[in-house]
């Protein structure tokens, strides 16, 4: 399991940014790897705390329109998905 609380950094823009990737992450192996790197109570935690009206720069459309903190099932759209399971792949998947 990986532990979401971390500390703050950054700009209220940069912090959720990275909060849309983990959550982005985390739907990702929970939807398509049957991975849950998470307890639920934590990616419930994580999904409400996602600000779609705060303008990041990057996939802010998507967030608005697709993005459901009740359901994972918004990442099968993902417009980046590739990047998403990329991203996946090289940080929690076992390479012994």
């Amino acid at each position: 399991m990986i532990r979401l609380t971390l500390p703050p950094w950054g700009t209220r823009v940069e912090q959720e940014r990275r909060n849309r990737i983990r959550v982005s992450i985390l739907a990702y192996a929970y939807e398509f790897e049957d991975a849950a790197l998470v307890p639920d109570a934590e990616y419930d935690d994580l999904a409400r705390r996602i600000d779609t009206s705060i303008v990041t720069g990057r996939l802010d459309t998507f967030f608005q329109q697709h993005y459901s903190a009740d359901t994972g099932m918004w990442i099968r759209l993902h417009p980046e998905l590739h990047l998403v399971a990329e991203c996946y792949r090289k940080h929690y998947t076992y390479k012994g």
